[in-house]
This record gives structure tokens, sequence and C-alpha cells, in this order.
């Protein structure tokens, strides 16, 4: 099976460069958790040897609308990587990307590592150094979006980029369950929400990944970035577009997607 796995990773890392392949479903069973993760694991390793630094862990189907669309009662992960990160403000070329999409997040900034199989939101809380806002472009080497659970899990989450806000805020008294989010594209909201759409709270969902990460004998680290998950629905990307986000008690971020060139 690791043959196919290999060969599944390999699939997948091609499509970055030559277009979106065909749902994985011919050699991946859709519920098939474990072989999900085995190909994810496969291409970080590849490129972590090729000089990709991972900076953080990404949180996706905290929704419970999602997770029932792909027919799953949980959410996944996915690795971030240091070039994935934009810089608030700037500008992602469309040639970087396959068919994206944007949703706003609250970002935790870990000062400490969690390495507890049993660890709660408080654990979470106590490890979190900054709380910021973020956008997280998605993007899916899957072709028209036709994913399911196993697709997205092997494909790194659906993940492409993401921007940080450039306040940092201590977590202190947030309320993070009930903080606003309001999404703009070229000036008009978008999409809205709050922090409840991330399993309740984002600290039910940073949770989660701890756990979920410490019995794979893979636990946060301190300095991690972690994404805890769109507070609303996402929104399909266009060149030209201008998008930016703002969360209650926690700012701004904005970035914009670049014309085709």
């Amino acid at each position: 099976m690791r043959c196919g796995h290999d060969k599944l990773a390999a699939r997948l890392r091609e499509a970055y460069a030559n277009g979106p392949v065909p749902p994985l479903r011919d050699a991946l069973d859709p519920q098939d958790v474990d072989a999900a993760y085995a190909v994810q694991a496969i291409n970080t390793r590849f490129w972590t040897a090729e000089g990709r630094r991972v900076v953080g862990r990404k949180i996706g189907l905290t929704s419970e609308a999602v997770q029932r669309q792909l027919g799953v009662d949980r959410p996944d992960f996915g690795v971030l990587f240091d070039d994935m990160q934009l810089t608030d403000g700037s500008t992602l070329p469309a040639a970087r990307t396959i068919q994206p999409k944007v949703e706003a997040e609250v970002a935790l900034l870990l000062s400490r590592g969690i390495d507890k199989p049993d660890a709660s939101p408080d654990d979470v809380a106590a490890a979190v150094g900054h709380v910021v806002a973020a956008l997280e472009i998605v993007d899916s080497r899957i072709a028209e979006w036709r994913i399911t659970f196993a697709d997205t899990v092997a494909d790194n989450g659906s993940s492409a980029f993401f921007v940080l806000g450039r306040e940092r805020h201590r977590l202190g008294d947030l309320d993070l369950a009930r903080c606003r989010m309001d999404m703009r594209v070229d000036g008009e909201v978008a999409s809205s929400g709050t922090g409840a759409a991330c399993l309740g709270h984002p600290l039910n969902a940073a949770a989660w990944l701890a756990r979920t990460l410490a019995t794979r004998g893979e636990p946060l680290r301190a300095g991690d970035v972690v994404l805890t998950g769109a507070l609303g629905p996402m929104v399909a990307l266009r060149p030209g577009m201008a998008v930016s986000a703002a969360i209650e008690g926690l700012g701004t971020v904005r970035f914009d997607y670049g014309k085709e060139q």
C-alpha cells in the first residue's frame, strides 16, 4: 500500500504545476482517514527535504454543515509552510493558484508547545502567546473541488496561503466565541460570522488539533501558527479582487488577488 500512497502523493505534487487532477477515489477510499494522512505526510517529508519549513497547522472542516456535506464527524488538519505566508496588504499573483477561495479565521500564535493527548481548551489558552486576525486562501488540486474527506486530507487540507494581521493581542478577556467577523471583497461584505463557527469556540478547535497531533507523535511546538477554522462562508477568488476582514477585538487583515499576467 505504501507504493500506492507514494503515487498518490506524487500525483498531488504534480497538480501544483500541471493543474488539477481527478478525485483520488480510484485509489483512496473517501473515508480512509489513515491512508489520507499517510499521503499528506509523504508530501510533508518531501517538501521539508527540499527546504520548506513547517511553521504551524491549519484546521479545516470546523463547520457542522461542511462536515455533513462530506459525510464526516470530525475536522481535519493540514501543514503550514513558511512560503505559504503572505504579508498583510500584499498581492497574491493569480498565477500561483489553481481554483482558490478565501475565508477569515482566528489565528493562534503559540508561545509554548502542547504535548498532551488529552489537551483541553484551557491547556491551549495557557500556550497561546498572541491572537491574530487571519485570512486563509484555500485551494484544491482536485478538479472542480469534487472532494471527499480523504481527498482534502491527502491534499494537505486544501491549503494554499495565509495572511496574518499586523495587530497582536493577548488572549486575556477576548471573547473569541462571540467575536464578529466581516469579510469584504472590493469593499462589500461577502461573508460574516462569529468564533462560534469553530466547533463552538476557536480554542475547542485548537484543542482537538493538539490532542490529535500529540496522539500522532507530532505535537504542536512553541512558535507554531494555528489557523483555527473559518468564521463564515468561504468566497471564490477572481483576479483583481481586494479582500479584507475585520474581527472584533483583533483588528483587520487584507490582501489583493492579483490580475492574470
